[in-house]
């Protein structure tokens, strides 16, 4: 049991919910067009306040090439990425280490001590980030936490009672701190972090549960 213990306090003790917006599915290829990002305890309480979380367009140069489906369902964030406000990848890269660091204090030597990125199918967005993103990613834990395989269970047990990401009153009923904007929702990063987040509490209090 001790040594249970020990490796159970081995997991760091906060949880980076990530997620990208990116210009094509070949991740080898594709470009960043958002970066969002909020810390939570592993209790699933935020640990900064709402006014330091992370939502950021990323600069997109005229010679990135836009995937169909990009150019078809995100045309808010294409031109969001192409005005003065958007950020250059290194900017964005340290504001993400900076927001961690000022959760976690300095990066920890043992990196299996150091935050967990967090999310949903988040191997695709972590990708992007080594590409993109070294300080931001030589902050975190080695280990991931996807929700996307508590989704694949659940729908497997329940195959008639997905959890609703696109209703933003079910979002604030399992993430009550959650901050959603009226123009957000699905593929907006911010509100899909958000959405990880309530949906985690969903599995826990349903399908996790004594």
């Amino acid at each position: 049991m001790k040594g249970t213990a020990s490796k159970a306090q081995e997991t760091g003790k906060y949880l980076v919910w990530f997620d990208t917006e990116y210009s094509g599915l070949d991740l080898e290829k594709a470009s960043l067009l958002q970066v969002s990002a909020l810390i939570t305890d592993m209790s699933l309480r935020r640990v900064l306040p709402q006014e330091m979380d992370i939502r950021i367009a990323i600069r997109l140069t005229d010679d990135v090439a836009l995937g169909p489906w990009v150019e078809q369902n995100l045309p808010d964030l294409v031109s969001a990425c192409r005005s003065p406000s958007a950020m250059e990848c290194d900017e964005a890269d340290r504001r993400l280490a900076d927001y961690i660091d000022a959760a976690a204090g300095p990066p920890a030597e043992r990196e299996n001590m150091r935050p967990l990125l967090a999310g949903n199918s988040v191997h695709a967005d972590w990708w992007l980030a080594m590409r993109f993103l070294p300080r931001f990613i030589n902050r975190l834990h080695y280990r991931h936490m996807d929700v996307t395989v508590l989704k694949i269970e659940w729908g497997r047990l329940n195959p008639d009672l997905e959890f609703e990401k696109e209703d933003p009153e079910n979002i604030r009923r399992y993430f009550p701190e959650a901050r959603l904007f009226p123009a957000g929702g699905r593929h907006d990063a911010y509100y899909d972090i958000q959405a990880s987040i309530a949906e985690l509490a969903f599995y826990r209090q349903h399908l996790l549960h004594d």
